[in-house]
């Protein structure tokens, strides 16, 4: 059939909105019209990644449609909302959507240039779960004292583990470094006798040893027990800082468990000494406030 008319045709290879007619734009042309070939259910598939659908479908056969328009429900929104893409495009990203909601239905349809429509294709498809997000509330000092620290590797000589905690930074600790040395791990435990769960440290690099970077701990595993013999690694601290000084301070742990251990285990040091020094340590306790949007009351 031979026609000349005004149609809609897609603006743009790929377009998302609520409203579907305001991104069609009207030309003027003269030519042929096919009826439109409907996407089969089969040939669409979905991915359930976190936060989002992915939906993806075969290339269509030429000249089976000028475009494609996909709608679908928000339960999270309240809102009917229509997606539109080109005949070249084959997947679509669904942003912002909740596991919890369970089967979400897309109703796919085609459309020739003169906007006339397919039969509409049905396919229901699972979001992954939201991830949750996790902001810092506080963080309180828990106060240390000499005897609920030690060590695998105290040198003999100088620097005894309980300089960690008199709030002097002009003391440190050292871990051996006479003969015979230790390999490492070196490590400071700590024992806190009471419960901990999400938390922070601090240390300071030693203030007095100014010609030298090396024996600064490079790479720390921060790890818990509750018996302190089975200890699980929460955490890995690398890239610190090996000026003399320098203090750090980390962001938050979430162990996901308490424990009455733990260990600031150094696995590797700046200048690949068999030992380091510190000249404080502090340890914290954390107030974490986690927002997860597959288990916040909707309103």
């Amino acid at each position: 059939m031979n026609l000349k008319f005004k149609y809609i045709i897609v603006a743009g290879l790929l377009v998302g909105m609520t409203g579907c007619d305001d991104k069609l734009e009207t030309f003027e042309v003269a030519g042929s019209v096919t009826t439109p070939t409907a996407l089969a259910a089969s040939v669409v598939s979905s991915e359930a990644l976190p936060g989002q659908i992915k939906l993806s479908w075969e290339a269509p056969a030429e000249n089976a449609f000028d475009y494609l328009q996909i709608k679908y429900y928000d339960p999270l929104t309240k809102e009917d909302v229509c997606k539109i893409a080109s005949v070249g495009t084959t997947e679509m990203l669904i942003d912002d959507t909740r596991a919890r909601f369970g089967d979400y239905s897309f109703y796919f349809q085609t459309f020739n240039a003169a906007h006339q429509g397919s039969a509409v294709t049905e396919v229901k498809a699972k979001s992954g779960e939201a991830p949750a997000t996790t902001t810092e509330k506080s963080r309180t000092e828990v106060k240390l004292a000499g005897d609920q620290l030690s060590t695998n590797a105290q040198e003999p000589t100088e620097g005894p583990i309980k300089n960690l905690v008199d709030g002097n930074s002009g003391t440190f600790f050292h871990t051996r470094w006479s003969s015979p040395q230790l390999e490492l791990p070196h490590y400071i435990q700590i024992d806190f006798k009471e419960s901990h769960e999400n938390f922070a440290i601090y240390y300071q690099n030693r203030t007095d040893n100014t010609w030298t970077s090396d024996g600064r701990p490079s790479v720390v595993e921060l790890q818990i027990s509750n018996d302190a013999e089975n200890w699980e690694t929460v955490g890995t601290l690398s890239g610190l800082p090996s000026a003399h000084s320098t203090e750090y301070t980390s962001d938050f742990v979430m162990p996901g468990k308490t424990f009455t251990y733990f260990r600031f285990n150094v696995t590797a040091t700046s200048g690949n000494t068999k030992y380091f020094n510190l000249a404080e340590f502090k340890f914290y306790d954390v107030e974490i406030e986690v927002y997860d949007p597959e288990t916040v009351p909707l309103d």
